[in-house]
């Protein structure tokens, strides 16, 4: 390697965090006092939009900066396969390292591909099922008609297991292990003279939620966290209601769970400030997507692309950005041509994409950027969490409508004053975000100037990744791709790291 001072690299994602329930973003409870502290120093945005509502695609983006449709990670197809990732291209003048317990993020998705050291933290299934020789055969077991049926035997048990254990206080946090760990790498590669890559996903925030207690009492007091509905799939399906005092009890176990990650996080940004490891180093904080809580009729981040689940928090600290509050628009997917801006870095090589400056955030001419205005968001076929529905809503009696946005993909396109939703299977959706940011009046049709100009945004897009929804999902969950999911064990891959 060739070390240049200067170009260490933190990137954090929060995992499922939503902006509005953070104090740095004005919410009226103490979630973030350490976010609130960074802020000071660094560029706090309000314009940040993800490119995808759940977890795969969208670090695939970050990791690749394509769009889902260009990198193909999606609920159909998890792994991220024939690009170069943001690692790779760091390779030859960063060391680098990934730390999460979510098991989207592992060598079995290769979204892990490039690190020069990874560790799942996950809980139940040992990290070796997920990395190496062992991961390429459990692919291997998933994608073979022969031994798809002993693959789904093994991952049931872990699922029993895994459910057993999220359902109560047994699931301990893995962050203050991902911060220790971060800690132990930074220090290694400090050591050795290398610059460093640093990339954490802190999973607190996603369900199901069992904060640790002394975070518990100040923001859910009393709340038994094993009592309130914690399965997105029960309330969604129509199998299972929540009045507005479980609501409350929810969402204040979800407020400490965040709360816990920005006390790690200020435990992280402490030590590297007290090792002065903290002026030079591009210090990135985002979600990679949010949490409905009833909006909308939805629960969690499925079935849908609004704003609470795609317009996410995001704070850049860096020596070129001013600290301060920034309203522009952007793609999650910027933020690789910002590491890429900071590590000097403008020829990805292989099928990587090359640093385009005009997108990275320390471009001053970022905000006036050719199609800067726009913003891309996409939702491929939702069969992941399609068929965990329909098994609650089947063990309730209730037949889903085919014709509903479960069994729809989505796109959009959004700037600041509107938004565009194109759905599969129910009509499409336009918003004037800037007078109704709830997104709770559908303005299609009404002759609003902006729908058309966001609606032949949307169009043009479409036809730059190479729109594929001719045909689509079949309408019939036991036959046709729906029926094929056992073929990735992408369900139960979910069931044990996305911790349904």
């Amino acid at each position: 390697m060739n070390p240049t001072a200067g170009q260490n690299v933190l990137f954090v994602v929060m995992d499922t965090v939503r902006k509005d329930h953070l104090s740095v973003y004005g919410y009226d409870r103490p979630t973030t006092p350490g976010l609130e502290a960074f802020a000071s120093e660094a560029a706090v945005y309000e314009g940040a939009v993800a490119q995808a509502p759940w977890t795969l695609p969208v670090h695939a983006s970050l990791f690749t900066g394509l769009y889902p449709s260009q990198h193909g990670a999606s609920q159909e197809n998890p792994y991220l396969e024939g690009a170069t990732t943001l690692a790779e291209t760091l390779s030859d003048t960063h060391r680098t390292a990934c730390y999460s317990s979510n098991a989207w993020i592992t060598p079995y998705t290769h979204l892990t591909d490039g690190f020069d050291d990874q560790d799942n933290f996950f809980e139940v299934m040992p990290g070796e099922f997920l990395s190496g020789p062992i991961a390429r055969a459990w692919k291997a077991m998933n994608d073979s008609p022969t031994l798809r049926r002993v693959a789904d035997w093994m991952v049931s048990v872990g699922n029993t297991i895994h459910e057993y254990t999220a359902s109560g206080e047994g699931a301990d946090s893995k962050t203050p292990q991902v911060v220790d760990r971060t800690q132990e790498f930074v220090a290694e590669a400090e050591a050795d003279g290398e610059n460093w890559f640093q990339f954490i996903n802190l999973m607190d925030a996603h369900l199901p939620y069992h904060p640790p207690e002394e975070y518990r009492a100040e923001f859910a007091p009393g709340v038994d966290s094993t009592a309130v509905c914690q399965n997105s799939k029960e309330y969604n399906s129509g199998a299972r209601d929540i009045d507005a005092d479980e609501w409350a009890d929810i969402q204040g176990l979800y407020d400490a769970e965040i709360r816990h990650i920005d006390a790690e996080l200020t435990r992280l940004f402490d030590w590297l400030q007290a090792d002065g490891l903290w002026e030079d180093t591009l210090v990135v904080v985002c979600a990679d997507h949010g949490e409905l809580f009833g909006e909308h009729g939805l629960y969690g981040h499925e079935f849908c692309i609004y704003d609470p689940l795609v317009n996410v928090p995001c704070m850049v600290k860096h020596p070129d950005l001013d600290p301060g509050r920034y309203d522009r628009q952007f793609e999650l997917l910027d933020l690789y041509h910002t590491v890429l801006d900071h590590a000097d870095v403008e020829n990805a090589g292989g099928d990587g994409v090359d640093l385009d400056p005009t997108r990275s955030l320390l471009d001053d001419a970022h905000g006036d950027r050719e199609g800067g205005e726009y913003a891309f968001v996409e939702y491929s076929r939702p069969v992941v969490e399609l068929k965990q529905l329909e098994g609650k809503a089947a063990d309730a009696g209730i037949e889903l409508d085919e014709d509903s946005r479960f069994y729809s993909r989505m796109r959009a396109a959004r700037r600041t004053d509107g938004k565009y939703i194109r759905n599969e299977r129910i009509p499409d959706e336009f918003y004037r975000v800037d007078e109704d940011p709830g997104e709770t009046d559908d303005r299609l049709g009404e002759g609003d100037p902006v729908e058309a100009e966001v609606e032949s945004a949307l169009d043009a897009f479409e036809e730059r990744v190479a729109d594929e929804w001719d045909g689509g999902p079949s309408t019939d969950a036991s036959d046709g791709e729906l029926d094929e999911m056992s073929d990735t064990a992408k369900e139960r891959l979910q069931d044990l790291g996305y911790m349904e």
